[in-house]
């Protein structure tokens, strides 16, 4: 990238296409790193890289000189103006298509792995007939290497980091309709984290962040526990880590606390990390409803019963907490990021 700038400096490119034309491959590698880190937390010299060469293109493409243009500007308004003339120029470029490429929407979906299950991290993009054309790039914060990479139509293993080999696929017969969601098999508690779903097609590019947690979670199963010497529940959840609380709850005696009256354990499975829940609530009344609530940072699930004098009704369900999708970035928005972090880049220098 030095190499690429000292070009810059000291040619402040030529007004020649061609000059400019291999900055601007250059800069499209900036662009890359601009994108995945931030304006703010690039060096100047990239932001002025990125800058440079797409006013140079602009410039060529309306047959204006880049060094007259550069060097009437500087006198006229001075080296402030001259970068907020470049960062407008780069919205221009951007937003109106006159380097030929955009952003594209890349949407996610935060949600929570099950260890020793199957997890899928769900990732959405503008959908494109071109196959061959779309690359997903899946990247985890704080781990060298990716996570996957599908290219060409076709899965490519050869950057993907060890912890990930032979855990991982794309819906490849989903990818031209836009899902680039990444089934994740036998998730490990290490999984958690920040990942990055890259986006590159022939329309454009863009990428979202996910946040993925992983823990253990089971749906509570209720049963009148007939060994007790009173009238008792015994509700039972085979998997839940970290720990969780539970609590019960009762239809008639609403808001009641039965800590008293109740007994819950942990007991740690064979792998050392799951733990079984098991809760028995004592003195239990025909006729009523009762709840076992039982919730942690990730899951919270929750079983009913009711038990009369000729039946037992139950009923469960499980709730996944803070999923849900991430905001949408549309490439109006994008262009007001950009400027707004690179007018901090140049800035905090």
């Amino acid at each position: 990238m030095d190499g690429s700038y000292n070009m810059w400096v000291s040619g402040v490119c030529e007004p020649s296409a061609a000059e400019c034309g291999r900055a601007h491959i250059a800069a499209q590698a900036a662009e890359g790193e601009l994108l995945r880190n931030g304006f703010a937390d690039a060096p100047f010299d990239l932001c002025l890289l990125f800058c440079l060469s797409y006013c140079c293109q602009a410039l060529h493409a309306m047959n204006l000189p880049f060094r007259a243009t550069f060097k009437f500007v500087s006198h006229k308004f001075g080296v402030i103006n001259i970068i907020i003339i470049l960062a407008g120029a780069i919205a221009l470029i951007i937003g109106f298509g006159i380097s030929g490429k955009h952003f594209i929407t890349v949407r996610t979906f935060t949600s929570a792995g099950n260890i020793g299950e199957d997890g899928i991290l769900s990732c959405t993009f503008e959908p494109d007939i071109k196959l061959n054309g779309i690359v997903i790039q899946w990247l985890k914060e704080g781990t060298m290497g990716l996570v996957h990479e599908f290219k060409g139509g076709k899965d490519d293993f050869s950057q993907q980091h060890e912890m990930f080999r032979g855990r991982t696929a794309v819906f490849a017969d989903q990818v031209v309709v836009g899902n680039a969601s990444l089934r994740l098999k036998n998730v490990q508690l290490t999984d958690a984290g920040t990942y990055t779903c890259y986006i590159r097609t022939s329309k454009g590019k863009g990428n979202a962040n996910l946040e993925y947690k992983t823990g253990a979670f089971s749906v509570p199963e209720i049963n009148v526990d007939y060994n007790a010497s009173s009238e008792s529940l015994r509700c039972e959840a085979p998997r839940w880590f970290p720990q969780p609380t539970v609590a019960w709850a009762s239809q008639i005696d609403q808001g009641a606390n039965f800590s008293e009256v109740s007994n819950t354990s942990f007991e740690l499975n064979s792998e050392n990390v799951t733990m079984k829940v098991v809760s028995v609530l004592y003195n239990v009344t025909i006729n009523n409803t009762y709840s076992c609530m039982i919730e942690n940072s990730i899951a919270k699930a929750t079983g009913d019963i009711k038990v009369t004098d000729s039946e037992v009704k139950r009923r469960s369900q499980l709730q996944l907490l803070n999923s849900g999708p991430s905001l949408p970035v549309s490439s109006v928005f994008l262009v007001i990021w950009a400027l707004l972090s690179l007018s901090t880049c140049l800035m905090l220098r």
